[in-house]
């Protein structure tokens, strides 16, 4: 902690844990105490924390060939491009991979500029998309704009779940628009089926690209592999990233045939589609499948919603979410109610000031499941109480 503090860059607040260890669904501090996960690194350990077959995975490919630019071929890559295009939606066949989620939208605005000749984005208010300039310019929360304003231009944002500001904001400028297909740091609002839908057919009509942020619904989050399949979404670029490759950094961006041809070189990546991170995301794609992950979060995750669902507490204004990807927005601000869960082990994260925002390992079980909600009803109770 006071290395941390002394050499860090300052742009983090940490809670006072020091985390050293992870398996399945706990983590470990370094006193030994225990903790369940619900915030999976930012919904990045789908498959649990230090997977035996990533493990293996990493070792051996560790031992073999690390790192191969893109202008070679490679077999790992090869191999996952291949496993990707097999798993998501119909009509993605093509691959561009790169290092995180924020890479994947970077890359996808890009994309989609060079194949329409347009430059008009139009993305959701509430919505997230990554730090970086480009993904900066298309998340709503003005906290993390203003700052380092001014921004990529042209991009603006309507209202999510709601069709008429859409079909208004999309015009023979526009490039693309970009949505998540559950709204994460926003507050976890799941997008409607019917609307999104909708979204797809205005962009096919005029001339934009869809493109799909699935950076944290992806891989099983939400009861299905993609988030898209809950609604019979086939988006002209998809973007994927934190839980692809079992808890290694890597990301993703999956194109349609509306993409057309790229221009070579418009875009590239030194580290994106090394030999590691696609050994890992293979042995990733392989353990959701064989464990059916996806199958798990729908049933773990109706347990736990129907558990807060059933929380009596005057705190709670609603609980909402897909699969194992929830939130319980509260009458109050979270960050007090988060610190109370850390001190009785379970670990979970905001979505903003008012919501407790639970992203669990798909692996957790039926009886973490029950602790996580009995620490959450008491310390709801215990506000409660204290407020008497």
């Amino acid at each position: 902690m006071t290395l941390e503090d002394r050499h860090g860059s300052g742009v983090y607040g940490h809670q006072p844990i020091v985390l050293v260890r992870g398996e399945s669904a706990q983590l470990w501090d370094r006193d030994g105490r225990t903790f369940i996960d619900c915030m999976s690194g930012h919904g990045v350990a789908n498959i649990g924390h230090a997977h035996p077959a990533v493990v293996e995975a990493l070792s051996e490919q560790a031992g073999t060939l690390s790192i191969c630019p893109s202008g070679f071929y490679n077999d790992r890559r090869a191999e996952l491009m291949q496993e990707l295009v097999r798993i998501a939606p119909e009509g993605l066949d093509r691959v561009f991979l790169c290092n995180s989620g924020t890479e994947a939208v970077e890359g996808a605005l890009k994309f989609a500029r060079v194949a329409t000749g347009r430059t008009k984005i139009v993305a959701a208010m509430r919505s997230y998309h990554g730090r970086t300039m480009g993904a900066l310019s298309a998340t709503w929360n003005k906290a993390y704009r203003d700052p380092v304003a001014p921004l990529v231009p042209d991009v603006s944002f309507v209202p999510y779940n709601r069709l008429d500001p859409l079909d208004e904001a999309i015009d023979s400028s526009t490039a693309a628009v970009l949505l998540e297909a559950v709204q994460g740091e926003g507050g976890v609002i799941p997008g409607d089926g019917e609307y999104l839908r909708s979204v797809q057919q205005l962009c096919h009509e005029r001339g934009a690209l869809l493109i799909i942020d699935e950076v944290q619904t992806g891989f099983g989050r939400t009861g299905a592999m993609f988030a898209c399949e809950h609604h019979d979404l086939h988006p002209d670029i998809l973007c994927v990233a934190k839980a692809i490759a079992g808890g290694f950094p890597m990301g993703g961006i999956l194109l349609g045939e509306r993409v057309g041809e790229l221009p070579s070189r418009v875009h590239s990546s030194t580290f994106g589609g090394n030999p590691l991170a696609c050994a890992a995301a293979v042995a990733t794609i392989r353990v959701i499948e064989a464990e059916d992950l996806p199958g798990c979060a729908a049933r773990r995750g109706a347990q736990f919603r129907v558990g807060l669902e059933a929380i009596d507490s005057p705190l709670i204004r609603e609980v909402r979410g897909l699969g194992l990807m929830l939130a319980v927005e509260l009458r109050k601000k979270a960050f007090p109610f988060l610190a109370a869960l850390a001190d009785r082990g379970v670990l979970a994260l905001p979505a903003g000031k008012m919501v407790l925002r639970f992203l669990p390992p798909l692996v957790i079980s039926k009886v973490q499941i029950d602790t996580v909600l009995d620490a959450v009803s008491a310390v709801l109770a215990g506000e409660e109480l204290s407020n008497e």
